[in-house]
């Protein structure tokens, strides 16, 4: 098989054709075949099956196809009375018609309800005793299986497009990150090579001139090269350091899996915060919540950042099941304790009505300035 082949076959969407598993149920009442009529509805079902697919598989012609599918199906319910082959297009067409203008959408329904309200009084006329025996509540999926594939296949559309935005949303983050890596290269690097290039060139020409000062602008040579090995290494430190920013694209992701709702406050401010500051609150803050995850069985949790001219103060609220400090002597805990000791942090962890609390604090230094 080439791999154009095996490319079309990926795009397939198969999970539309698993419902076509339940089409000889809806056929089964012509089979066997017992008259010409029989023979009529079982070759209107085959246009039906290949309309179905042809309006999965080419989009160029879905203006004509999905019409024809509704009025195939539409046939059968209205002269047949027979509401099961409608409910296929009725789960088909509206995820599709979600990427289309929404008033396509409203056309589709109001023709899908058209033909079912014109088939129920067909049912009436004929057939007077169909809601008093109890038939009736055959046609409570056919009746709503539009409106629940309408509202699925938009859910399913915006979840898409918020995927699509965090997805822009990393990679503006990353840009930024590039951008100020090369902010850092310039200013740090730049001119300490430019001075290098400078002294090199002044000891070529006292080799000639004066050999005995070429050993002093040799060693500062080395003494500058030495400090731009640090600022190198310091540099590629920060690129193992995560910004509140990627932090907080990760753990909503976390959450959100979780069906547990993220709240910020003060998270535009923080964001600004010196890259060592981010740093340091940056693996307490992911500590914090992989407790929640693994522990709280909470439904929401609240991250407030603040900072005035003394401290930066982050603090970790869920509304989860509290332990009190039976959590005291876990590793998660210490851990936090122990990196925030370790930055002349303050850590602490208690419990009131609102849920537990999880305050990480810094005292502003000189050093934390970039």
């Amino acid at each position: 098989m080439k791999l154009s082949d095996v490319n079309k076959l990926k795009k397939i969407d198969w999970v539309a054709y698993v419902w076509l598993i339940y089409l000889p149920y809806t056929l089964i009442q012509f089979i066997p075949i017992k008259s010409y009529e029989d023979i009529y509805w079982l070759l209107l079902a085959g246009l039906f099956l290949i309309l179905y697919i042809i309006v999965n598989e080419v989009k160029e012609y879905r203006y004509l196809t999905i019409p024809l599918e509704l009025l195939v199906t539409g046939i059968f319910a209205i002269f047949n009375l027979n509401l099961y082959l409608i409910v296929f297009p009725a789960w088909q067409v509206p995820w599709i018609l979600v990427h289309y203008p929404r008033k396509y959408q409203k056309y589709f329904i109001m023709a899908y309800y058209l033909i079912i309200i014109i088939t129920l009084v067909r049912v009436q006329l004929r057939y007077p005793e169909f809601w008093r025996d109890g038939s009736s509540m055959g046609i409570i999926f056919p009746v709503v299986s539009p409106i629940c594939s309408s509202m699925l296949s938009i859910s399913s559309f915006r979840q898409h497009q918020l995927n699509q935005t965090n997805r822009r949303l990393e990679t503006i983050i990353q840009r930024g990150e590039r951008e100020r890596i090369a902010r850092d290269l310039h200013d740090t690097l730049g001119q300490s090579f430019s001075m290098i290039t400078i002294k090199t060139e002044l000891a070529k020409k006292l080799l000639i001139k004066n050999p005995d000062k070429v050993v002093a602008e040799l060693n500062d040579i080395e003494q500058t090269s030495r400090q731009n090995l640090q600022l190198v290494r310091s540099i590629v430190n920060n690129l193992h350091q995560k910004s509140l920013n990627e932090i907080l694209m990760e753990q909503g992701k976390n959450l959100a899996t979780a069906n547990i709702l993220l709240l910020t406050s003060g998270e535009e401010q923080a964001t600004k915060w010196p890259t060592k500051t981010q740093s340091i609150f940056g693996k307490p803050l992911i500590e914090a919540i992989n407790n929640i995850l693994q522990h709280a069985k909470a439904h929401q949790v609240q991250l407030l950042f603040y900072s005035d001219e003394d401290l930066y103060r982050v603090e970790i609220i869920d509304d989860g099941i509290g332990k009190g400090f039976v959590r005291e002597g876990s590793n998660g805990i210490r851990g936090m304790r122990e990196r925030m000791s370790q930055a002349n942090g303050k850590f602490e962890i208690y419990h009131d009505y609102r849920g537990t609390h999880v305050v990480l604090m810094q005292m502003k230094v000189t050093e934390n300035n970039d």
